[in-house]
């Protein structure tokens, strides 16, 4: 079997391996408080999101979740995007604000919030649905 690549929105490299469930997404590495707030999310994150179910990612790491083969993807305690400029558009969703990268379209990071958090979304998937399904863990874990 041979690996493909698939980069979604240039956030994470994911690779997915014929016949396995398991998709490759690098984890951030957050510490303190950060690292905490993260594994409470890890936990509360819903089983399906938009009609996808909870994968397992590679390497295992609890700032990372997955949905369907990659479609959805969330890594808690990413840095702050780095072209995010304090006069940019923040789009809030279900109390929870989100900062999406112009020049990554597929990409929505959490913002006023102890973490960061990251979520990819494919175009074949709402993004707007996606954002709500994941607002109340995000707001239950992450102060």
């Amino acid at each position: 079997m041979t690996p493909s690549k698939l980069l979604l929105g240039g956030a994470a490299a994911l690779t997915l391996v014929a016949c396995s469930a398991t998709v490759r997404v690098e984890p951030p590495t957050p510490t303190g408080r950060v690292a905490e707030d993260c594994v409470k999310l890890e936990s509360a994150l819903p089983r399906t999101v938009d009609g996808l179910i909870r994968a397992e990612s590679e390497p295992h790491s609890p700032y990372v979740a997955v949905w369907g083969a990659g479609e959805i993807t969330v890594r808690c305690g990413v840095d702050r995007p780095a072209k995010m400029a304090p006069t940019d558009n923040v789009t809030d969703v279900n109390g929870v604000g989100w900062y999406a990268d112009p020049q990554k379209p597929a990409l929505f990071t959490t913002v006023n919030r102890e973490a960061y958090v990251e979520v990819t979304i494919a175009p074949t998937h709402q993004v707007g649905a996606v954002l709500v399904e994941l607002a109340d863990p995000i707001k239950a874990t992450i102060p």
